[in-house]
């Protein structure tokens, strides 16, 4: 913090005190820092634009599911690109309710889904259940995936 504001008081002096050379070197590293903050927010909104057309379902499944993995995952890949990569949490909700009943600890698990999903393909899967607040059973809750993450081919 301090050295920052050490770096832009001696900026601001050279600026000042030598502005001929200082003001077209301050330009053109304004103009870079402007290009690299303009790519970096493309590429995020073109994410998060792919993520919007991925279809999660979630739901419990004793019935299909392994008893140690009874969470029942189901992915479509609506984007115009193959999933690289994906990562979520996963919340609890009663049905009607908006107080996520799955606790948040620092081990908590981020789940991940395939290595790579072309587009329009499905993926299917069972995955352990989250630590649920206690007095809540799982088959009377709505599961869903949180806080998305995803990477997709170029």
């Amino acid at each position: 913090m301090i050295f920052g504001a050490i770096l832009v008081l001696s900026w601001f002096i050279l600026l000042i005190r030598y502005p001929a050379k200082a003001l077209p070197i301050s330009l053109a590293a304004l103009v870079g820092l402007g290009l690299v903050a303009s790519w970096v927010l493309w590429q995020e909104s073109r994410e998060n634009r792919h993520l919007a057309h991925l279809e999660i379902r979630l739901s419990h499944a004793p019935e299909s599911c392994p008893a140690d993995r009874p969470l029942s995952v189901q992915l479509h890949n609506g984007s115009d690109s193959a999933l690289v990569d994906l990562r979520w949490q996963v919340a609890a909700y009663r049905p009607g309710d908006s107080v996520n009943l799955a606790q948040r600890f620092y081990e908590t698990p981020r789940y991940s889904g395939p290595g790579d999903l072309l587009p329009g393909a499905d993926w299917q899967t069972c995955l352990p259940l989250p630590t649920l607040r206690s007095g809540y059973r799982a088959s009377t809750l709505e599961f869903r995936a949180e806080k998305l993450q995803g990477t997709f081919s170029r």
